[in-house]
């Protein structure tokens, strides 16, 4: 049997149901931003060298800096919401297995990845074909390949309840200036907006609008889109678009920026 994976992925917005219990580690150069919708979850992450647990619980948001291994536990009947970016052409994944109780690995296998839902299942049946799988250790006959990139040293944040920072921000939403989530340290770009309007503009990478309270109306290469409370939007990169937002409107605005990528050395 497969370890499920249960992502569905609508560009680079997955939503992931339980359950889902895994031993391998993803690794990626983008980040990825959690929001649990429905129940609680645990995120398994090595934390400079060391094996830590993040649980994420129901209305609570994480964001999960790049280059950071990483291995989601979802039970059934959970529902979660990932964001993360697609890959410049010059960027690889990572799938990782490590020994038992340790940080030694123990298998991985790295590609360019397009479509997660489809490209982890081979590799996991390969690991467990393999002779790692059957002895739990590596194999001397097969040296790892020297990593592309540096993993991060960052510590990762603690989860947060999502509404409780909406409340807290909400007069700052009326002045008409996005309020930054995160900070410029991040390459996502998570912000939240009140009333008011974008003029027209043109972003090179892909935009999520989630429309949380009231409504707006987005203008997509001439094409009206009307956003009610709950309804979502993705503005595909090089597209031009203007968003009227009105009275009462509180909306969720992501956008994953390569170009803000970090050395994390």
């Amino acid at each position: 049997m497969y370890p499920p994976t249960h992502a569905f992925l609508s560009a680079e917005h997955h939503v992931c149901g339980g359950p889902n219990t895994r031993k391998d580690y993803h690794i990626e150069e983008g980040e990825e931003l959690f929001y649990q919708v429905k129940g609680d979850m645990c995120l398994k992450v090595i934390e400079n060298g060391k094996h830590k647990d993040v649980h994420i619980r129901e209305g609570e948001m994480f964001l999960l800096p790049a280059r950071i291994p990483h291995s989601p536990q979802r039970q059934a009947n959970t529902v979660g919401l990932v964001v993360e970016r697609r890959r410049l052409p010059s960027e690889t994944d990572c799938l990782r297995y490590y020994v038992e109780k340790s940080t030694e690995v123990l298998f991985e296998r790295w590609f360019y990845c397009e479509n997660l839902g489809t490209q982890l299942v081979p590799v996991i049946q390969e690991f467990l074909n393999s002779e790692q799988y059957r002895t739990g250790k590596p194999n001397k006959d097969e040296p790892l390949r020297t990593p592309p990139f540096q993993l991060n040293s960052m510590h990762v944040m603690k989860p947060f309840i999502f509404r409780e920072w909406v409340e807290k921000h909400r007069p700052e939403l009326s002045t008409g200036r996005p309020i930054d989530m995160f900070g410029a340290q991040f390459e996502t770009e998570t912000a939240m907006y009140g009333p008011g309007e974008t003029e027209k503009s043109k972003r090179d990478t892909d935009i999520w609008i989630w429309q949380l309270e009231g409504d707006s109306e987005v203008m997509l290469n001439g094409q009206p889109f009307s956003l009610s409370e709950g309804d979502s939007l993705l503005i595909p990169g090089h597209s031009e678009y203007q968003w009227m937002r009105n009275e009462g409107c509180v909306a969720l605005f992501i956008m994953q920026n390569p170009e803000r990528k970090s050395a994390y050395f």
